[in-house]
């Protein structure tokens, strides 16, 4: 009785490669590494343990890759254009990018933080109040930077 409990107690510790080579059946469903031989987590696209492509996964998402940079490129070649419509050369276009930013910071201070008490309160309104000096500071800096053109 006890030769039978220690052999479970092997089986039960062994890693689930050698399992899997013994039992053809469970073989042919296990997809394993190429390098270090582990299992792959279903639906990765590199193994957890040494970051190994995934065989014929990650083929296609180089294809996917290209595609995303096309439309990035596009994307930007429009995105500079707008610049040139509002007739602001680039360093004011970009302090006018930053400023934006700045007013998107100060709305989004009030999504993200929420104000229990008085002086979380406070807290968020200083939050905003740097927000919108910085986008003061953009925008001014942009102003000056279209006229030493």
């Amino acid at each position: 009785m006890a030769e039978v409990a220690q052999q479970a107690q092997h089986e039960f510790w062994r890693p689930p490669m050698q399992a899997a080579a013994e039992s053809a059946a469970h073989a042919e469903m296990v997809e394993a590494c190429e390098r270090c031989g582990s299992e792959f987590i279903v639906g990765s696209r590199f193994c957890h343990t040494c970051g190994a492509n995934r065989p014929g996964v990650t083929q296609n998402s180089g294809a996917w890759l290209l595609n995303a940079l096309k439309v990035v490129t596009v994307g930007a070649k429009s995105f500079a254009g707008l610049g040139e419509r509002l007739g602001l050369p680039a360093a004011s276009f970009l302090a006018f990018l930053a400023g934006t930013a700045c007013i998107l910071g100060a709305l989004g201070v009030g999504v993200i933080f929420s104000a229990r008490t008085v002086l979380d309160w406070q807290a968020v309104q200083m939050w905003r109040i740097e927000w919108l000096l910085a986008a003061i500071a953009m925008f001014s800096a942009g102003c000056l930077l279209k006229r030493a053109r």
